[in-house]
């Protein structure tokens, strides 16, 4: 289940990072393994206020959190990503705690290098090693989701598997399978296959996080005095209503028509961008009647 950061350490999403920070030592200090021994539930709670803490205080963190929620976050970023470049050490040495192998003990064996509390962790990495693929999936796939069959070699061996594509998957978004990377050498839990997400482009409509956008062509008339038009969608075509005066770039919107969100959220919308047509070549007739046009002042 996806966590809320926020509430993990009882701060409001406008909170700075002061008072971030400020809501971490205290809980920390509260519930740090040093000071409950032998307590199975203050060291979950450690563990859950330092990763929250973890994401809120790196800016880039944050603002991907932020951006794609709890779930979206979750899966962008693995446990290793979460800890990377985090370093708490100083603010509990300050107090007397022992930090040497606290990560170790707590966070298990996933993790390489640098723990978050400031010195290097220098224990066996007990799971196997994490794999990333890169797979390419067809723009209509990514919007409404799917199922899409992989191949990739596993420890010396060809696999395939059939994976799910959630609904509004993006370029740059990780979908993690668990226990399909590399065995582990002690023994251990397999390490996750980490897809790294490319979409592709569609000839007709383009994305803009959770908006679509697609073009239409409209006759000078209609932009001049309005009227109808037929606008596609990703589920058929749907006439709207073109007022007068619009100009190329103008835009007409489909509330819901966009990208599905997680966690059930609104869709996004569709955006109609208009694109006033100009004949290269006129009648006689269409002739004439500009040219009165024009001594009308149009």
């Amino acid at each position: 289940m996806a966590k809320d950061y926020y509430s993990v350490l009882g701060v409001e999403k406008t909170a700075s990072a002061d008072e971030i920070k400020k809501a971490y030592r205290k809980l920390a200090l509260k519930y740090h393994p040093d000071r409950n021994p032998g307590d199975s539930k203050a060291e979950a709670r450690f563990k859950e206020i330092t990763e929250a803490y973890a994401v809120l205080s790196d800016p880039e963190k944050r603002k991907q959190y932020d951006q794609f929620g709890a779930a979206g976050f979750e899966q962008r970023f693995t446990q290793e990503d979460i800890y990377r470049n985090f370093d708490v050490g100083d603010m509990f040495r300050e107090f007397g705690f022992d930090t040497d192998d606290i990560f170790s003990r707590l966070f298990g064996g996933g993790f390489r290098g640098q723990s978050p509390f400031g010195r290097q962790s220098g224990f066996r990495v007990a799971r196997g090693q994490d794999y990333i693929l890169t797979i390419a999936i067809p723009f209509r796939t990514a919007i409404h989701g799917g199922q899409q069959r992989i191949e990739f070699r596993r420890d010396n061996r060809l696999e395939q598997l059939q994976v799910r594509i959630p609904p509004g998957v993006e370029s740059g978004q990780k979908l993690r399978i668990s226990g399909k990377g590399g065995a582990s050498p002690g023994g251990g839990p397999a390490g996750d296959l980490l897809l790294d997400v490319r979409v592709e482009e569609d000839s007709r409509f383009r994305r803009d996080g959770k908006n679509l956008l697609v073009t239409i062509t409209i006759p000078y008339s209609t932009a001049c005095l309005g009227g109808k038009a037929e606008v596609p969608t990703l589920e058929g075509s749907k006439t709207v209503k073109i007022p007068p005066g619009i100009s190329s770039g103008g835009q007409i919107r489909l509330k819901n028509f966009g990208v599905p969100s997680p966690g059930g959220k609104p869709k996004g919308d569709l955006y109609a961008v208009v694109e006033v047509e100009v004949p290269a070549k006129l009648t006689a007739n269409q002739r004439e009647l500009l040219e009165k046009l024009r001594e009308e002042g149009l």
